[in-house]
């Protein structure tokens, strides 16, 4: 593995599992939350916790579409699923699902040819095969932002009641 296709792997892993260079990653922020909790929409109009997790899992499932040679885009129900049931079972499930698109894409990028990083992944997309990769990344901490914000606002809205 080249020093870059490593670098890129190492960021993907950092951004969902930790010991990322802004703070919380993805797991570290979903650590010890009840799906109750990643289901409640402490903020009037955002999105809660568990579907800004599926939207996640929606984006690693993209790229690796794209990967195979799929350029279709996301529909608006791929994008940003509908969440399941609000059971632990459930919630398992989705965090569980988000880890393996996260493993799964991190192996491609692993046997991703370097050579090939300034190429599109698929013709009809115009973006660089780095650009997608890091971009994961770059949307993972985005919404981990938002996750971290939504846990504190979920606190303070459990230590009204």
């Amino acid at each position: 593995m080249t020093a870059e296709i490593y670098r890129l792997e190492e960021q993907l892993r950092r951004a969902l599992e930790g010991e990322a260079w802004h703070g919380p990653s993805v797991l570290e922020l979903l650590a010890g939350l009840s799906a109750a909790q990643a289901a409640s929409h402490p903020i009037a109009g955002a999105h809660s916790i568990w579907e800004l997790v599926l939207h996640l899992s929606s984006d690693y499932d993209l790229v690796l579409r794209r990967l195979a040679g799929d350029a279709r885009r996301l529909t608006d129900s791929e994008d940003w699923p509908a969440c399941p049931a609000p059971t632990e079972e459930n919630w398992d499930q989705t965090v569980q699902q988000l880890k393996l698109l996260n493993t799964k894409l991190r192996q491609a990028v692993s046997d991703f040819p370097v050579e090939r990083l300034d190429d599109p992944l698929v013709p009809e997309v115009p973006y660089t095969a780095y650009t997608q990769f890091i971009g994961v990344t770059q949307h993972n901490l985005y919404h981990a932002g938002q996750i971290a914000l939504l846990k504190r606002a979920l606190a303070r809205t459990t230590a009204r009641k």
